[in-house]
């Protein structure tokens, strides 16, 4: 990799925090790209992944938006650009939000970036790489009534983009992180959210990248007493579409709802990895992770639900659901709890098959086409996720995956 590897010595000596990215660089370098060999990587097609095919931007590369990106903004009451990982401004002040750009090398659980993602070779190589990370800040009590947009959008080779939200005590917001563009590129996104003391974040992420993107993101959330995250991430674009959303409910009482939702055609990997960390008593969480694959393409789900010893009262349900929509297109699921406490609930499940006959008979019974009726199944599969979604957004997102479905080809037996 010695064309990206001077990409990136050159970004990195260029910037006013150097020492740090080195140390990062340094941990990458050390590691190397996973192989197929470890574990939770074995599913993926790393063998067509060659860094050399990407360099570093010296400064973002602006188009204008797309015809989508330009809808979802009309809806926002903030909007925060992004392209190619760097932050490029934010619309009209919003009472009791800030947005700054800021070179730090600090997580929001207070430690050091490079130790806390020590064993996360791509989150390494954003530490490294991310030209700053973009702070969104929302104060104390302060209730955001229509959603802030994150337009995350890449134009040039690669896109290290690093976002931190946080709401303080008793606040509210809903928030939208939107990635597109990413033709042959490589996109790297880091993100974490704090959710104060009784405070409620609503978090839609939406990659919608090109087919030839590779993208590897990870978010964390860190949840206080009576924090609630309410995330979905919706996955459509990419290549190899990797996705790890993890949450650690720190306080009595915290929750986390996590939807997560990919369709997969053509050759695609859609690949989502989650975390779910009680170290607190009476906290809650539910997964539920729905996605389809059709043509040769495949899914893969792994999720942990981890509870401390002490974590007393905990209630966490983990749920995974496939489509098969073609001979030729596979799942793979992976539940795990990982429970070290005895007074708590817990339960998983996951399923992997085609539509249902029986449904698509009563259906063509009725006079509807089969290939109508198969159209309806699978849009009422992903209309439990969509319909979470808040109102001003949910019939834009929703309309978006319907034109996606129609494009999908169905084989069943």
């Amino acid at each position: 990799m010695k064309i990206f590897a001077e990409s990136a010595s050159s970004f990195i000596s260029s910037r006013p925090d150097t020492l740090s990215r080195q140390l990062a660089w340094v941990g990458f370098e050390s590691a190397g790209l996973p192989t197929t060999s470890d574990e939770v990587w074995r599913y993926a097609p790393l063998g067509e992944l060659d860094l050399d095919r990407f360099t570093l931007a010296d400064e973002p590369l602006i188009a204008a938006d797309s015809a989508f990106a330009a809808q979802l903004c009309q809806r926002a009451g903030l909007v925060v650009r992004i392209v190619d990982g760097y932050y490029v401004g934010a619309g009209a002040d919003l009472e009791g939000v800030s947005v700054l750009s800021v070179d730090s090398s600090e997580s929001l659980s207070g430690e050091a970036l490079v130790r806390r993602y020590e064993s996360d070779t791509f989150a390494l190589m954003n530490v490294a790489l991310a030209p700053a990370t973009t702070v969104i800040r929302v104060g104390a009590g302060v209730n955001v009534e229509r959603p802030i947009v994150v337009l995350n959008v890449t134009n040039g080779t690669s896109s290290f983009a690093r976002t931190q939200i946080v709401l303080e005590r008793g606040a509210n917001a809903t928030v939208v992180e939107y990635f597109e563009g990413g033709a042959n590129a490589l996109v790297v996104p880091l993100s974490e959210y704090e959710i104060g003391e009784n405070a409620a974040l609503g978090l839609i992420t939406y990659q919608r990248l090109a087919p030839s993107a590779w993208h590897v993101a990870r978010t964390t959330g860190f949840l206080s007493r009576d924090g609630r995250l309410r995330q979905a991430v919706i996955g459509i674009g990419g290549h190899y579409n990797r996705s790890r959303n993890d949450a650690e409910m720190l306080g009595l009482g915290s929750e986390n709802e996590l939807r997560t939702t990919f369709l997969g055609s053509g050759s695609q990997v859609h690949d989502f990895r989650t975390h779910q960390f009680h170290k607190a008593g009476r906290s809650r969480c539910t997964l539920l992770s729905k996605g389809a694959v059709a043509d040769e393409s495949r899914s893969v789900y792994t999720g942990l639900i981890e509870i401390e010893k002490g974590a007393k009262r905990t209630d966490a349900r983990q749920t995974n659901h496939n489509l098969l929509l073609s001979p030729s297109a596979h799942a793979d699921s992976v539940p795990n709890l990982d429970i070290r406490e005895n007074d708590v609930m817990c339960a998983h499940a996951s399923s992997v098959g085609p539509l249902d006959e029986l449904q698509r008979w009563y259906l063509e019974s009725r006079g509807v086409t089969r290939g109508d009726a198969e159209r309806l199944m699978i849009q009422g599969f992903f209309n439990e996720m969509l319909t979470t979604l808040p109102d001003e957004l949910a019939g834009l997102v929703e309309a978006d995956v319907t034109s996606v479905l129609a494009t999908v080809r169905v084989v069943t037996p």
